[in-house]
């Protein structure tokens, strides 16, 4: 099985792509819907954030923006907070994998907004970046509610530079030129890697671990 990342900075069009990529038959794990249902109510993360930052749980849920308050500008408290997340989101895409694995899935998606920034080019065999021009990009994000020029050059500081990451990608999906375009582009991406082997899944035992059941 192989598995295909696939990112891409804000309002690029990802979750365009990753609705498309379920059509063509791959099972997408979304990071970001992981992350909600980790802060909503009995969720895995709610009670180690309450404890790591008092006062952002609201009615047993984190509350996202009371949180972005606290880690925002602020690095220890986000290195703090990524120690809490990134390890239960792991688990969340490994049940994916072995899921998609068990059922013959030829390719999976992991669908992660910042794979590059946080490292996580290396849970993949492949790695696809959605790109559309700037103007496009600006105009998407702020017709979002709540958004605002300002609020869009925070969050673009936070990303890696969308030249950097098509740099990076084994494959760059337009998605400025129409949906027809930007269905073909993944067909064509699914259909070259369906016959390959992956090495990411599933992953080799570390060599201590061999030692030790030995």
């Amino acid at each position: 099985m192989i598995v295909l990342g696939l990112t891409g900075s804000i309002g690029m069009g990802k979750s365009t792509a990753a609705a498309m990529l379920r059509r063509l038959g791959c099972p997408v794990h979304d990071s970001d819907a992981t992350v909600h249902r980790l802060y909503a109510k009995g969720g895995a993360a709610v009670a180690p954030i309450a404890q790591a930052f008092p006062g952002v749980v609201r009615d047993g849920a984190v509350d996202r923006q009371l949180l972005s308050a606290e880690v925002m500008g602020n690095t220890p408290a986000l290195r703090r907070l990524e120690a809490i997340v990134h390890p239960l989101v792991a688990q969340a895409r490994d049940r994916f994998l072995r899921r998609s694995a068990a059922a013959g899935a030829k390719v999976a998606v992991l669908d992660v907004p910042l794979l590059f920034e946080t490292g996580g080019q290396v849970n993949c065999d492949r790695v696809a970046v959605v790109s559309a021009p700037r103007s496009l990009q600006r105009a998407r994000v702020l017709a979002r509610p709540g958004m605002n020029p300002g609020k869009l050059d925070a969050i673009l500081r936070r990303q890696m530079p969308d030249a950097e990451k098509r740099r990076r990608a084994d494959f760059i999906v337009p998605t400025g030129l129409g949906r027809a375009l930007t269905l073909r582009r993944l067909a064509g991406i699914v259909t070259l890697l369906s016959g390959k082997s992956g090495r990411v899944w599933p992953p080799r035992p570390r060599p201590s671990s061999i030692r030790r059941a030995r």
